[in-house]
């Protein structure tokens, strides 16, 4: 399998960066604005991903991952959710990572499957990080007559950290927000895009994978997104208690980051061993292990092949 390194990352760039523009982009007409997409196709694909990103993320950042997928002939489908990236944003302050229903996700995520997917594969499977983990777990459970071979979770959004605050009391809180009116606006000790120095950042241990995600939103600013709203919040915590009670019967692997500030990293470990087909590994890493320092990433993405052919070469899987 091929691998992409960071410390050639540089010399790498010209060649990412053609392979974005040579993917198939555009925009999908829903009830919640128009969603951007991403799609390209190698000449013989093995199989394709359904890749979905995770909260204030795009497609567009993912451009290492999609240039490496395909050096390993499989074909990706991606996407940006409502309310963030390239896609329509839902408030006047496009700040502010707001949703009125976190089924509104699951909504957009089944559009761009009878869309974008259904119409040309058989032979598929999702991978999604972080908030994109939730929304694909939502989804197979609306949906448990989905097509889909099974899911690779990377750090998915089953619990929030919710530090100061216990949970009980940070959903409390929302909820009163909400019946107060203030669901739009942002929630505490939330605000618009701040790029933080590396040295304080919560997301990966490498340093050249973060300044190409700073620069990246800062050429573009329109990809840029703050903080999360009431509303949002006062969606989410239910689904993820939601997620805690239910079983899915498709074939799952998570890969979990230990020093994970985001999510709860224990939260992944109570609901593997609920899942008989779910299996999980846990890496030394931060938050987005997929822009880890390259052992960890390499690590990740080798968890994600492996699974990968274990359920689209084995069709009992389906």
């Amino acid at each position: 399998m091929f691998y992409s390194n960071s410390n050639k990352l540089s010399q790498n760039w010209t060649a990412i960066a053609r392979h974005w523009q040579c993917c198939k982009q555009g925009k999908l007409s829903s009830v919640h604005g128009d969603i951007f997409y991403a799609h390209y196709t190698p000449r013989n694909p093995r199989f394709t991903v359904v890749l979905v990103n995770g909260r204030i993320e795009s497609a567009i950042k993912y451009q290492e991952l999609l240039w490496e997928l395909i050096q390993n002939d499989i074909e990706v489908i991606t996407y940006d959710h409502p309310g963030q990236g390239l896609s329509s944003r839902l408030l006047n302050n496009p700040q502010i990572g707001h949703i009125d229903d976190f089924v509104q996700f699951s909504e957009v995520l089944h559009l761009v499957i009878q869309t974008l997917v259904l119409p040309n594969t058989d032979k598929w499977l999702f991978m999604a990080h972080s908030m994109g983990g939730a929304i694909v777990c939502d989804y197979l459970i609306k949906h448990p007559e989905s097509p889909a071979k099974g899911a690779f979770l990377c750090a998915p959004m089953l619990q929030i950290e919710t530090a100061p605050y216990p949970f009980w009391i940070a959903s409390g809180i929302a909820k009163f927000a909400c019946y107060l009116g203030f669901d739009k606006h942002y929630a505490i000790g939330q605000n618009d895009y701040q790029a933080k120095p590396f040295a304080d950042n919560e997301l990966t241990q490498c340093e050249q994978r973060y300044q190409r995600f700073r620069t990246l939103y800062q050429q573009q600013p329109e990809l840029q997104l703050g903080g999360v709203s009431f509303g949002w919040l006062n969606a989410a915590f239910p689904v993820t208690q939601k997620l805690s009670k239910a079983i899915i019967s498709k074939p799952l692997s998570i890969a979990s980051a230990k020093y994970d500030t985001i999510v709860k990293s224990e939260a992944h470990t109570k609901f593997a061993n609920k899942h008989e087909q779910c299996t999980i590994q846990t890496y030394a890493g931060k938050h987005e292990l997929l822009c880890e320092v390259d052992p960890i990433r390499r690590a990740v993405l080798m968890q994600f092949y492996e699974f990968a052919d274990s359920v689209t070469l084995n069709e009992t899987g389906s």
